[in-house]
């Protein structure tokens, strides 16, 4: 074994006062081995050791939580004894570094989340943010990323329903990669990841074991340095049919009464998934090192607990059952082998050519490892930082079908077809809509569908990380609102820069402030999710921090999918009608409508102005309004009012039905306010009948709160133009980006 120096100690990620609790926790120096599972179990990536007391304060129950954050994934219970078990993780330094096989991984790695707990997959989605388009490797991103995503989910048989793509120049050097699943299961048949019964087998299954991804866990927890292509070896290959098979072999097995625990082997590999279910179990763990299934020759100890080789399991078995198991993998062509057993120790011990290479007591690894206070601005003293401009002058639009053509065909706001005609949307033939405001897909054999939403704002987020957190959340309740669902529960991706920075870690902590009493106002907990710090680059041509990205991933439920809103125009002559705060419809000259806006950076190259606030009391009031007129069939289209503001949304109803509109600018409004205001808690919709529409609003309103929600009507649908564009131009202009762009 190699001597462990001060610089192999500083190689494997720990600090000085770290390694000073490495040596407290031993009694003793560690061998590699046992630094190199400290290394990896106590980074961010794993311990989350400068996030874990700020989670802590997020909602994470309510009646319909069967289980919340500390497992695999979150389980929400949708009636009729079924469970809906989803979660949201983050690869982004490996996407950057290779990103067809980062992107297809952290597909594979998501998937894994969620059957281990014994949900069937039935929905992938992704959010992804990106550079500047014209800087000279982003090009190569994008189609990696799209390939990745594609190639993995497609070949694994999941769809992929839903997502969000954004460029911007503080993603230069550091893009990210978030992926979601979505699986359905038995709430009576959920497994967990505790390790109990003295003496009961450890089992590995799926693939075998290489050298690819070793120190992953470690490389995600560190910013980018110049030399980020010779991190290359710290990627994960993935295999998608494996995976196929992997899923298959695992609800077979879990159809019978053999397993007590399961874990899939995410990052830092056989070393997390070992700790984290002796811990869970509080038991122990003696694994054989000469036992694991290895596919290259002369692997050590330290490589088989570091690697990060996809398409793995770990299993507690109940004694008795490995040979119907091993049979069970081995019809699915996978390997099997009993490489340990459960202990009563609280230690992890490792055996390799007879002698003992690792004993680590699991405390220290686990519930006991660094947590971390990190310093951070007030919200005062960040705005101070910030330096977010005020708006000293409000510009307005002299042609706004003009403004209209350009911003469509801008990047944040052109068309992703390009992006979501490689991804199969449709396998498994329960997918009833895509590329609206939510994913739908129908609970098999049911009249249930689950709705699927990803969402943020980082601009927000950057210019006010407590209204930014807010807005992240309400918009995604508003998405599954928009299409008749009833919002349910949150999974989230994290991505902030490096959390030593006091800037930084204000970030953090006031989005999760606006996060929280968001979830909590609108009766939307958090059950699961991740968190990926130090996202920023000193690679050549990169930026520093990336804008703060919380990712949002909103679930819920449609009890009756034929009661399903979609967002194109259906008819002409419909009414179109906003909903939206009472106040909104009287403008004040004080409030911006602008600020922060896709109009103000698009048109005017300007980034100012404050982030638009979100009611969240209006906002629950708003999306109870329009799930009501769903369900008793009042309205024949929905869509929120988000990006571009009112005239994006319009257009993009308009294309997506074929039919255009004659609307009217608002009374009091600039021309820019009205049509590309970004205000929040607004939807359009579409009434078909408007005496029967007014007749429901005549009837009153349930509390007080409704009341303050107001309905605007502002044309009707109809004829080939919208703001004095046609249709197809319209079309053509929200089409070009991504032609273009991938053309030349």
């Amino acid at each position: 074994m190699s001597e462990i120096t001060p610089d192999i100690v500083a190689q494997h990620g720990l600090s000085d006062e770290e390694y000073a609790r490495v040596l407290h926790a031993l009694g003793r120096e560690p061998n590699l081995v046992e630094l190199g599972i400290f290394s990896v179990m106590w980074s961010e990536h794993c311990s989350y050791k400068s996030s874990r007391l700020h989670l802590k304060k997020l909602p994470t129950e309510a009646p319909w939580v069967i289980c919340g954050p500390g497992e695999n994934a979150g389980v929400i219970d949708i009636g009729d004894g079924q469970a809906a078990i989803f979660k949201m993780e983050s690869h982004n330094h490996p996407s950057y570094i290779e990103p067809y096989q980062g992107a297809a991984t952290g597909v594979g790695g998501i998937l894994r989340d969620v059957f281990t707990m014994g949900a069937r997959p039935v929905a992938n989605a992704n959010a992804l943010r990106f550079g500047r388009p014209d800087h000279p490797k982003m090009k190569h991103l994008v189609q990696g990323v799209v390939a990745g995503i594609g190639g993995y989910g497609n070949c694994v048989g999941v769809p992929t329903v839903c997502g969000e793509t954004n460029f911007h120049p503080a993603y230069d050097g550091n893009i990210l990669v978030n992926a979601m699943t979505v699986g359905v299961a038995d709430a009576s048949r959920i497994f967990y990841s505790a390790a109990t019964g003295v003496g009961n087998p450890i089992v590995y299954v799926g693939s075998k074991t290489g050298r690819d991804g070793i120190h992953g866990a470690t490389m995600a927890s560190t910013d980018f340095e110049e030399d980020a292509d010779a991190k290359r070896p710290t990627v994960q290959v993935g295999d998608p049919f494996t995976e196929k098979l992997l899923i298959e072999a695992c609800l077979e097995l879990m159809a019978t009464d053999a397993i007590v625990a399961i874990q899939d082997m995410g990052a830092a590999g056989l070393t997390s998934s070992s700790v984290e279910m002796a811990t869970n179990g509080k038991a122990g763990i003696r694994l054989d090192m000469n036992k694991v299934p290895c596919r290259e020759d002369g692997m050590t100890p330290y490589e088989m607990m570091l690697s990060e080789s996809q398409e793995r399991m770990l299993m507690v078995l109940e004694p008795g059952k490995e040979a119907m198991a091993e049979a069970i993998f081995h019809k699915w062509e996978l390997d099997f082998a009993v490489i340990g057993e459960v202990t009563d120790t609280r230690h992890m011990v490792l055996e390799f050519d007879g002698e003992v290479v690792c004993d680590i007591p699991l405390g220290p690894l686990a519930a006991d490892a660094p947590e971390y206070d990190r310093p951070y601005l007030s919200r005062e003293e960040y705005t101070a930082w910030a330096g977010i401009k005020p708006m000293t002058q409000r510009p307005d639009t002299q042609n706004a079908g003009a403004d209209l053509l350009k911003l469509l065909a801008s990047p944040n706001l052109s068309s992703r077809k390009w992006i979501a005609e490689q991804y199969d949307s449709q396998v498994g033939a329960d997918t009833l809509q895509s590329g609206g405001d939510a994913g739908v897909v129908r609970v098999h054999g049911t009249r249930k569908a689950l709705a699927i939403s990803t969402d943020c704002t980082p601009r927000y987020v950057h210019a006010n990380p407590y209204e930014g957190g807010k807005q992240a959340i309400a918009e995604a309740y508003r998405n599954l609102c928009a299409v008749g669902a009833r919002p349910l529960a949150v999974t989230n991706c994290l991505n902030f820069a490096n959390p030593q920075r006091p800037e930084i870690m204000a970030q953090f902590v006031h989005a999760l402030e606006g996060m929280g009493d968001a979830c909590r106002t609108l009766d939307f907990p958090i059950v699961s999710g991740n968190v990926s710090l130090y996202n920023e680059s000193k690679a050549t041509g990169g930026g520093s921090a990336i804008l703060p990205t919380p990712a949002i991933g909103g679930v819920g439920l449609i009890d009756d999918y034929a009661k399903m809103m979609t967002m194109p125009f259906k008819a002409a002559g419909e009414t179109i009608y906003i909903i939206a705060p009472e106040a909104w419809a009287t403008p004040d000259p004080e409030r911006s409508h602008l600020g922060k806006s896709l109009w103000l950076s698009e048109i005017h190259g300007r980034d100012e102005g404050r982030t638009p606030p979100t009611d969240l009391t209006l906002e629950k009031a708003a999306g109870r309004i329009v799930r009501q007129l769903i369900a008793e069939g009042l309205v024949s289209a929905v869509h929120d009012i988000s990006d571009g503001g009112l005239a994006v949304a319009l257009a993009e109803m308009a294309i997506a039905g074929g039919i255009g509109a004659e609307v009217a600018g608002g009374e009091g409004f600039t021309q820019a306010q009205w049509w590309f205001g970004e205000d929040q808690g607004r939807y359009l919709v579409t009434v078909p009948d408007t005496e029967a529409f007014n007749q429901v609003l005549a009837k009153g309103t349930e509390d007080d709160e409704t009341a303050a929600v107001g309905f605007t009507r502002i044309g009707t649908t109809g004829g080939s133009s919208l703001l004095g564009v046609t249709i197809e131009d319209l079309r053509a202009a929200h089409l070009s980006f991504f032609s273009e762009w991938m053309e030349n």
